[in-house]
């Protein structure tokens, strides 16, 4: 399968899981969805977007000078909220990541080492999110979830797990082995770097499930935030799924199914799973700003800093 067949068949699959939720529970929780959502979950979106950006910048910034690149906390902050908003409006929900790795690579004279680094700091985080939905794989019968679903669940982390080993082999082939392993090692498993790598991704997945927690509210959700959380971590492990359209697809669906087998609703879980992603691009918004006024202003300030 050629690349261009692939980008499309992530785009197919990405909107048949969209139009199948459609079939199946209608459109009225698309419509709620951006119904409910009033000025003070717009307010809260900006605030806990800004607290999960700036700690994602500061692990790629970690990870880059472990590598030995210069990137500063406010340069990254800037770019990582640029491809958010990329990320978030363009089909392919990688585009925005790409763009700050070439243009890091290129800035600091080693395209590989910066395409690298990005591809490292995404591994951390994921990685977090991997171990949480296993964690919560291991409560399952506390959340009553049948095998099927514990089958898909197995299958998303199955995914992401082959999703991670092709890019291993796509960064070999285009680097040599020996470098690869010896950025792994000095950019996420040394001991001076994971710490702290572990730190921010574990408090940015907690700033992801409050966000997921601010949309179940705004549904008018009575469930208790220990049932909650769970389902929320297992929905945002579907968003690994490199199978969605701007972040939308299969976390809708694996929303609907969880919260439904938990006895919240399928319905429920959509319309959360749909406020999400509605405060999820209100959070990424600043990056449009920021994709608008970088140049000639912003490079000055990069500069002087």
């Amino acid at each position: 399968m050629t690349k261009t067949m692939w980008a499309w068949a992530k785009l197919l699959i990405g909107a048949g899981i969209l139009v199948a939720l459609f079939l199946q529970l209608g459109t009225q929780s698309f419509v709620d969805g951006l119904r409910v959502i009033t000025v003070g979950e717009i307010f809260a979106a900006l605030g806990i977007g800004l607290a999960t950006t700036v700690l994602s910048a500061w692990r790629w910034c970690l990870v880059a000078r472990r590598l030995g690149l210069r990137l500063s906390l406010p340069r990254a902050v800037l770019d990582y909220y640029r491809a958010l908003f990329l990320n978030a409006v363009l089909p392919a929900g990688v585009l925005g990541d790409v763009q700050r790795a070439v243009e890091h690579g290129q800035q600091e004279g080693d395209l590989g080492r910066g395409v690298r680094a990005v591809v490292l700091e995404r591994i951390a985080g994921q990685a977090v999110i991997v171990v949480a939905g296993v964690a919560v794989l291991l409560a399952v019968p506390s959340l009553g979830l049948p095998r099927d679903i514990i089958l898909i669940i197995l299958g998303v982390l199955a995914v992401i797990a082959v999703a991670f080993v092709a890019a291993k082999r796509w960064v070999r082939g285009n680097t040599g082995l020996s470098r690869t392993i010896a950025d792994i090692r000095a950019g996420l498993l040394a001991r001076n770097a994971w710490p702290g790598i572990t730190l921010l991704s574990a408090a940015a997945l907690a700033g992801h499930i409050c966000l997921f927690v601010v949309a179940a509210h705004a549904v008018g959700s009575t469930a208790p935030i220990a049932q909650l959380v769970p389902l929320m971590v297992l929905s945002l492990l579907a968003m690994g799924l490199p199978v969605n359209i701007g972040g939308w697809g299969p976390r809708e669906g694996v929303a609907a199914v969880v919260f439904g087998a938990a006895g919240l609703g399928a319905a429920q879980g959509l319309t959360t799973a749909v406020v999400y992603g509605v405060l999820a691009l209100v959070a990424s918004l600043p990056g449009a700003g920021v994709l608008i006024l970088r140049a000639p202003v912003l490079r000055r300030l990069e500069k002087a800093l």
